[in-house]
């Protein structure tokens, strides 16, 4: 089963990773001012994750594939890491799916 894990940057910013059951992260958020506004992200994750649409498939500068999630007035609420092939971002995106509607929230910033 996923997960939600929260922690604070160095910048004093929080952000929160979605893992896989298996311990990958497949989903890093951008960062927010209050811990409040990051499980705020989580919950627009849960949602949106449902939402193929929401998905936007995107190539970086070195020709890797990668995707970004986002809300329904288009910000960017997570991105995930890069891939080397269009199918293992799709393995990603699918893992996204079934990973966050379920996934349980470890904050680690206690």
């Amino acid at each position: 089963m996923g997960k939600f894990i929260i922690t604070k940057r160095k910048d004093g910013e929080y952000q929160f990773n979605l893992k896989a059951g298996n311990g990958e992260i497949i989903l890093t958020s951008e960062g927010y001012n209050t811990k409040a506004g990051c499980k705020n992200g989580i919950e627009s994750v849960k949602i949106n994750s449902q939402i193929d649409s929401r998905f936007e498939r995107r190539t970086s500068t070195n020709y890797k594939d990668y995707f970004v999630l986002k809300d329904g007035n288009g910000e960017i609420i997570g991105k995930s890491q890069l891939y080397s092939t269009k199918q293992g971002m799709e393995n990603g995106i699918a893992s996204v799916k079934q990973n966050a509607p379920v996934a349980e929230t470890i904050d680690e910033t206690n």
